[in-house]
């Protein structure tokens, strides 16, 4: 939870599920793999919130500006705590929405969107599906493995919330938590080399796992 006192910006994101063409899925997306921060991460559709705006507004206009969704076709039915990210001075609102009525979604607004996934959430559900990512400053958390080609990592905050919240409901499968992965280039340093998700074949099992 944030801190009282925190002077950091507010934010919402949009946890949005849906009756996919494959099964009940959720839309995420992939940021542009050329910007500063973040490259390439997998996240919700989400930023800060504006002046006069509450989570639900935010989430919603931000998921509009980055993937063209229409908000009226989006039923929110609920929020979840506000979340700390320390790294980002940022205090996020998960708001959490059902797509009654599907608009074309895609990648809006190029500069920040590099590609959108509609991930079942029987890909998510899947044991194999599963790793422990480790980023270069040693943190350890979980992640998943989506794309097409199970090349792309969710990770971070976005990997966490969709952990607890499936731990939560009871939608967890036991999963091999020593299957470790480690960030590629591109979501280090900006534009990708020719690089996708690759598995740590160097890991050491984490203390009582």
């Amino acid at each position: 939870m944030p801190p009282h006192d925190h002077t950091g910006r507010r934010g919402a994101v949009l946890m949005l599920f849906g009756e996919g063409p494959q099964g009940p899925d959720l839309l995420l997306t992939e940021r542009s793999h050329t910007m500063r921060s973040h490259p390439g991460q997998v996240s919700f559709p989400g930023g800060g919130i504006d002046e006069g705006e509450d989570p639900q507004a935010a989430a919603l206009r931000e998921a509009w500006e980055e993937t063209g969704l229409d908000p009226d076709g989006v039923e929110i039915f609920a929020e979840l705590p506000e979340l700390w990210l320390p790294p980002s001075n940022y205090a996020v609102v998960p708001v959490l929405g059902w797509w009654a009525d599907e608009s074309p979604v895609t990648t809006h607004s190029v500069e920040e969107v590099h590609a959108i996934h509609r991930v079942t959430i029987s890909d998510l559900v899947e044991p194999t599906h599963r790793v422990t990512v480790r980023a270069p400053s040693g943190w350890l958390g979980p992640g998943f493995l989506i794309g097409e080609n199970r090349d792309v990592i969710l990770w971070g905050f976005t990997a966490g919330v969709i952990t607890r919240l499936f731990e939560h409901i009871g939608w967890t499968q036991e999963w091999d938590t020593t299957v470790e992965y480690e960030l590629p280039e591109y979501m280090l340093v900006g534009p990708p080399p020719g690089t996708r998700a690759t598995p740590n074949t160097n890991f050491k099992e984490r203390p009582g796992r």
